[in-house]
């Protein structure tokens, strides 16, 4: 089980790069691009120090690429945006849509955008099924999401519907569960209130993560049975 570590912005979405989630294998390209291999530092890394510039003595770029000075004359259209697209992956994980998205600020011809995603993929830097992996297991770990949500937020993100639909059936049909266990974590909050306030706002709370209809109104019944919210004199051990 992957552990994701709750800031308490329910955005969430601007993740770290992607990495496998599962414990499978990635493919023989993206782990030479991710792991390191001891003092080197990540391949992830490496594979950016490629692209910027050979390490000058003091540690910085030998070019003159640091933060701030111009690009280097000879540098193509090409080459400015699958760096400023390489800046863009070192912080946050992106789709393929969204990297297609982030090339079309540069005078690129087709081929060349075509080419830099090409290129990226191939290193693992751009992985739609991973992406989807890591939004799925965020939104039903961490968040507490139903299939739902988590669906919108693949299709929010650009992740292909074929590779959306192929994660989502790896997801256990626990959601009555997930529901569950969101409401009890919430009714004891409510305990001040009066039944139909809490069930009002505890139903709207799982329909918002994507618990809709009666199976909202189950969970946060007996989420709220079981705290006792109300005055109801159902308990449960």
């Amino acid at each position: 089980m992957v552990h994701f570590v709750d800031s308490g912005d329910e955005s969430a979405d601007e993740l770290a790069p992607v990495i496998p989630l599962f414990g499978g294998p990635a493919s023989s390209a993206g782990r030479r691009t991710r792991e390191g291999d001891g003092a080197g530092g990540s391949g992830f890394s490496r594979g950016f120090a490629s692209r910027e510039g050979a390490q000058s003595a003091d540690g910085g770029p030998s070019r003159p690429e640091r933060r701030g000075r111009a690009a280097e004359p000879d540098e193509s259209p090409r080459d400015l945006a699958e760096k400023a697209l390489l800046r863009k992956l070192r912080t946050r994980s992106l789709s393929i849509r969204e990297a297609r998205t982030a090339l079309t600020g540069f005078d690129l011809a087709r081929e060349d955008a075509d080419d830099i995603i090409e290129h990226l993929e191939r290193l693992g830097y751009l992985d739609d099924a991973q992406l989807a992996e890591q939004l799925i297991h965020a939104g039903s770990d961490r968040k507490g999401q139903g299939r739902t949500a988590i669906a919108q937020t693949l299709s929010k993100r650009g992740v292909a519907r074929e590779v959306a639909d192929a994660a989502l059936s790896a997801l256990p049909d626990d959601d009555a569960e997930r529901a569950l266990e969101f409401a009890r974590s919430k009714a004891g909050s409510m305990r001040s209130l009066d039944r139909d306030t809490a069930l009002r706002r505890l139903t709207g709370q799982l329909a918002r993560r994507g618990y809709g209809g009666s199976m909202a109104m189950t969970a946060a019944r007996t989420a709220l049975d079981e705290t006792g919210v109300g005055g109801s004199n159902v308990r449960f051990r």
